[in-house]
């Protein structure tokens, strides 16, 4: 490991490549750049959920650390690691301040692994709009967690808005194990749904993508129960001829699958880790269309997947304006 105190772009690059060459690693086998941005409280939590993303996927791993953007004077600390402690791979984590820290693409970007995508991920609080941070401009996909806002369901309403091809946000991931055993309790099932109703704790990010899916799917206007106490509880289906489909969740990693005329079966559904949810949303690096529609549905907006993947940076400077001070 190379740790870098009051540091330029240039001398990480330098650090990086040596670090490289003396592990002997093999540019060739990087499959994409993983960006990450955390801030300073979380970033244990982020490193050990990327490390788990990086060792599913071979990336470049860059995480970037925005501290202290009031400091006066701009500076850089990093620390680089090739097969150590964040993976298999290349990592590079950055701790930015002053007005660096709202400039990091100045940085990050000479450190982008050449010819292969970029994901970024916004652990925690995801931005007002993704123009507005260049880090996710340049990104092919770009991974939110709608769940760690103060209002996450006007959170999922703003990343619709705001939304372009290639955006995720890891309440989808987290739908996954719904969606599969759902799909998979319709394969012997011959009638049309005719109503259905999800039960889950109020303002679930998960439970309102869940519900988005199915009416994209199933063309229903799925009803959406906030009576439980915690996550996703249960599903219910009717058929049209008289057969009743119910997903119940046993405990976090199990699940019960009942269905008319058949025996109860207990089917697994472990409750997953961030890092594996992560690794979920980083396995495909093109847009991802069922989510967009899950997202469009959820939300009432439409024509998602229709929009322009690319954006242009907008520029937003967080930093209060000093107000002048009064004329004699």
């Amino acid at each position: 490991m190379t740790t870098l105190w009051d540091t330029t772009g240039t001398d990480v690059v330098k650090a990086l490549s040596e670090s490289r060459r003396a592990a002997g690693f093999v540019a060739s086998g990087v499959a994409l750049t993983l960006v990450v941005v955390a801030n300073e409280k979380h970033v244990p939590a982020a490193e050990e959920a990327a490390s788990v993303a990086a060792s599913a996927h071979p990336c470049r791993l860059l995480i970037v650390v925005r501290r202290q953007i009031e400091a006066p004077m701009p500076r850089l600390d990093a620390e680089i690691s090739v097969g150590g402690r964040l993976g298999p791979g290349e990592a590079v984590v950055m701790r930015m301040y002053g007005r660096l820290a709202l400039h990091a693409e100045s940085v990050t970007l000479p450190l982008l692994a050449p010819d292969v995508p970029v994901v970024t991920w916004w652990h925690g609080e995801p931005p007002e709009k993704i123009a507005y941070d260049p880090l996710g401009v340049f990104a092919d996909r770009r991974v939110t967690d709608a769940r760690e806002s103060a209002d996450p369901i006007g959170t999922l309403t703003a990343r619709a808005e705001d939304y372009a091809p290639g955006d995720t946000d890891l309440g989808w991931s987290r739908t996954t194990p719904w969606r599969t055993l759902l799909a998979g309790a319709f394969d012997t099932v011959t009638g049309r749904p005719t109503a259905v109703t999800v039960t889950a704790a109020p303002r679930n990010v998960t439970a309102t993508l869940l519900v988005g899916w199915m009416r994209s799917r199933l063309g229903l206007d799925v009803v959406l129960d906030e009576s439980a106490k915690r996550g996703i509880a249960e599903v219910n289906i009717d058929i049209d001829d008289g057969t009743r489909i119910q997903v119940t969740r046993q405990d976090s990693n199990h699940a019960i699958l009942r269905r008319t005329g058949v025996p109860d079966r207990v089917q697994p559904m472990a409750r997953r880790s961030l890092g594996e949810q992560l690794a979920e949303e980083i396995k495909r690096l093109d847009p991802d269309q069922p989510y967009g529609e899950a997202l469009g549905a959820a939300t009432g907006l439409t024509g998602l997947n229709h929009r322009s993947p690319f954006r242009s940076h907008v520029w937003k400077d967080p930093m209060p304006t000093a107000t002048p001070a009064p004329t004699a």
